[in-house]
């Protein structure tokens, strides 16, 4: 057990009644309580909790009815205060992304105009107007056992970052063309594990619901979907929706397998095949008013694993620190913060790293004072994760968004050219030399003049 944990970095899902090779061949109803109480006496001494996922009869020959079980076994390892995964919420304006989070994570039903959404805007005119403009961090919390942990019994984040033993963390991002940029710079510097694509019930695929599909799909994150809004529309309008959205997913170009999911048992299969393959796509339909269905996508959080296994996680670790720079804040009695995820090594208060590159290919000293994870306070910050740092009275004029904080020991150098192998998917003109492209790499987002194309095979060329 402690292996299989340590496998699923705190999560293993087990299977009562299935045999080896998968067949499943059942338990007594006296057989399943001694299994299920091994299991209690197992975890304890492992210092897990566990839970039922789910439990089911077999349609068998035999008189006695026989039943099999999935169980959730949870234990947040000794070097951490919870399992964190990132989800990154897309879809076109209007679908319903930040009223959803906004339920989720206040525990409270939105009254159809817009009030579960409040909390979560930044900014004046996104009150004024509903939509999002900025990339905002909402967590969702589940305790040990599987229940959420989220505003509605706890004031504070830190509150829930203490009671919760796996973590959420959703990056809602901007629906609107007009903020696209915004909206690829949060799928490419923050790094989601999930992404979840939203779509409203009663307008289908519309705006920039395809574009953020193609985006997702591009980056290589997991995707599933979540349609909105069905307690606007009859049925039918709904399954016209599901249809046209497989119809999309079934297309060579994403050649995806669409799962609707209409049950608590289609969560947990769900969830479980979604982590496996990254073909299943998952299909979610739900009502932020009425709060329909909410608990299944609740179940699937619960259960949804982490990508990268342990090992990954350790080979990242050993390796020197990398931060990159997302946000930049100057805060009264703190100084100067930068907001970002650590890409490799381990990151500790006092830490001594260098910052830049400079306009001129410069990198400056600094020391890490103290270490913020979703807003409470952490000693130490592992690959993958993101956090704040304060720098205390480093001048913030010498930072800027996209620059990263790294081990003097890896002697950064940097570079003002590059060579890239690009696919043009479409475009209105023709791609020539001395043509003006915005580059998104990482956190990085940074305009480029093409100096020379070479070897065109197909529609794949190569930049420089």
């Amino acid at each position: 057990m402690k292996w299989r944990l340590q496998e699923g970095r705190g999560e293993a899902v087990y299977q009562i009644g299935v045999e080896d090779n998968g067949m499943l061949v059942g338990l007594s109803e006296e057989d399943m309580r001694a299994s299920l109480k091994t299991l209690h006496r197992l975890a304890e001494k492992v210092g897990a909790d566990i839970a039922v996922l789910r439990e089911r009869e077999l349609d068998c020959d035999s008189d006695v009815p026989r039943k099999i079980a999935e169980v959730l076994i949870r234990k947040v390892p000794d070097d951490q205060q919870f399992l964190d995964l990132r989800v990154a919420v897309l879809g076109n304006v209007d679908s319903g992304k930040s009223t959803l989070l906004g339920v989720l994570t206040q525990g409270e039903l939105d009254n159809g105009r817009g009030r579960a959404r409040l909390n979560l805007f930044r900014h004046l005119h996104e009150i004024q107007t509903g939509r999002t403009s900025s990339i905002s961090f909402e967590i969702l919390g589940f305790n040990s056992k599987g229940e959420v942990v989220n505003y509605s019994e706890s004031r504070t984040a830190e509150e829930i970052c203490e009671s919760a033993s796996k973590m959420i963390t959703f990056i809602d991002l901007a629906g609107h063309h007009k903020y696209l940029k915004t909206t690829i710079f949060g799928l490419t510097s923050y790094c989601p594990d999930f992404a979840m694509l939203v779509v409203s019930a009663n307008t289908g695929i519309a705006g920039t619901t395809r574009e953020h599909l193609g985006l997702a799909m591009a980056l290589k994150v997991p995707i599933f979907i979540v349609i909105s809004k069905v307690d606007l529309c009859t049925r039918a309008t709904v399954e016209r929706t599901v249809r046209q959205l497989e119809r999309v997913l079934k297309q060579p170009g994403c050649n995806k397998v669409p799962m609707v999911v209409s049950s608590t048992d289609d969560a947990v299969t769900a969830a479980q095949q979604f982590a496996q393959s990254p073909n299943i796509t998952p299909i979610f339909t739900l009502s932020s008013v009425t709060g329909e269905s909410l608990d299944m996508l609740k179940v699937f959080f619960n259960i949804i694993p982490p990508l990268s296994n342990s090992k990954e996680q350790e080979e990242l670790m050993q390796q020197l620190t990398e931060f990159q720079v997302d946000e930049i804040y100057t805060v009264p009695e703190v100084g100067t913060v930068v907001g970002g995820t650590l890409y490799s090594g381990i990151c500790r208060e006092g830490d001594h790293l260098v910052v830049g590159p400079t306009e001129l290919g410069q990198f400056h000293h600094l020391t890490v004072g103290s270490i913020q994870r979703n807003r409470s306070a952490c000693r130490v910050l592992r690959a993958g994760q993101a956090a704040t740092l304060a720098l205390g009275n480093f001048d913030r004029s010498l930072l800027r968004k996209g620059m990263v904080m790294v081990s003097p020991e890896m002697d950064p150098t940097i570079c003002w050219m590059f060579e890239a192998e690009i696919v043009l998917l479409f475009h209105a003109k023709t791609f020539h030399k001395g043509f003006q492209v915005t580059v998104h790499i990482g956190n990085v987002r940074q305009t480029a003049t093409v100096e020379a194309v070479y070897g065109k095979v197909s529609s794949t060329t190569e930049l420089l």
